[in-house]
């Protein structure tokens, strides 16, 4: 048995090939080395083997890159490699966790097993591949990477005291102060069924109801249903989009003294944080679910869920321990 067992380095590989051009036997270059013979033959029958493109014959040069070559391939299937971690992945996958969460919640609970979140992907789109359609168990069910552009509208001129969101202070775009809300409908199929969503920017936590229709003044009723509980520092301002359901904001202003602000025209993004948390509202309420099967008490459990869910942007903590300390924190303040 050679000393070492680590990969072998350019150096050695040169080596290799002037010992053997010098007509020296492998056992005499491995103990040249300080390798196993084993350890030479491997790399001179791997790597001067004739190929359609290479007519046979060792060449350091070549034995590198192709070394380098198969390490980056081998590390595509690290999973595959450890059952154990492969398990504990698609366990947090069935859970609808992303593949972010489940690495960076592995470093966060310092895990003797970790894994990028890139190698979770590779293996998942090799399985996909494969036809084992792993992509499935991903939040937005995938099948390729990327973005998917949508266009959506609006009317704007009907809103009274509407204004738009390039009025919001600073600290409402940063998310550096808590207590600023956006809202949406989350809708269905079936004409008439709805969930109403609140989300908080900077904790990222969720708020679910589910009103008998969407007209403005019960729309405006149950936002302030929702929020008034809440202190005060916790309910500054709210965005919507320019939907007629919340033609009747101004009431939150002096029910809730709240501000509310509006997406501009066909700009959904602009409150990108309610609209993610519809999308992953969306993996346990396909678009065909008859929402008069769901009870409250099963929204509720989906409320929790999403808000025991560790997100990447709050270092890995569930919104409802991050909504939670605030809650504490102002409980001491006041």
């Amino acid at each position: 048995m050679g000393k070492h067992y680590d990969q072998l380095q350019p150096e050695e590989r040169v080596e290799i090939y002037r010992l053997r051009a010098a007509g020296i036997s492998r056992s005499k270059i491995a103990e040249t080395l300080g390798r196993s013979p084993s350890t030479i033959g491997r790399e001179l029958t791997r790597n001067s083997t004739p190929t359609k493109a290479w007519a046979g014959g060792y060449d350091p040069v070549r034995a590198q890159t192709l070394a380098v070559r198969r390490r980056r391939w081998d590390c595509r299937f690290k999973l595959a490699r450890q059952p154990a971690l492969r398990d504990l992945v698609k366990s947090d996958l069935a859970m609808g966790y992303s593949p972010e969460q489940i690495a960076g919640r592995l470093t966060h609970e310092d895990s003797p097993m970790r894994i990028s979140h890139e190698s979770i992907y590779r293996y998942i789109y090799h399985c996909s591949a494969q036809k084992d359609y792993l992509h499935r168990l991903l939040p937005r069910h995938k099948l390729r990477r990327g973005r998917r552009g949508r266009k959506g509208g609006s009317s704007t001129t009907l809103i009274p005291q509407r204004r738009p969101l390039c009025e919001r202070p600073a600290d409402v775009v940063d998310r550096s102060t808590p207590g600023h809300w956006e809202a949406d409908f989350m809708l269905f199929a079936q004409y008439g069924q709805n969930i109403l969503v609140l989300h908080e920017r900077q904790t990222r936590f969720t708020i679910i109801d589910k009103p008998p229709n969407r007209k403005a003044e019960l729309t405006a009723r149950r936002i302030h249903r929702r929020l008034v509980k809440l202190p005060q520092a916790l309910r500054k301002s709210i965005s919507f989009d320019n939907g007629s359901e919340f033609f009747e904001h101004h009431r939150l202003h002096q029910s809730l003294g709240i501000q509310t602000f509006f997406c501009n025209p066909h700009s959904p993004w602009q409150k990108g944080g309610v609209e993610n948390a519809i999308g992953r509202m969306r993996r346990f309420l396909p678009r065909k679910t008859n929402l008069a099967t769901i009870n409250r008490q099963q929204l509720q459990q989906l409320a929790n869920r999403l808000n025991n869910t560790p997100r990447k942007c709050l270092d890995f903590q569930t919104p409802a321990e991050a909504f939670s300390k605030l809650n504490s924190t102002l409980a001491l303040q006041s």
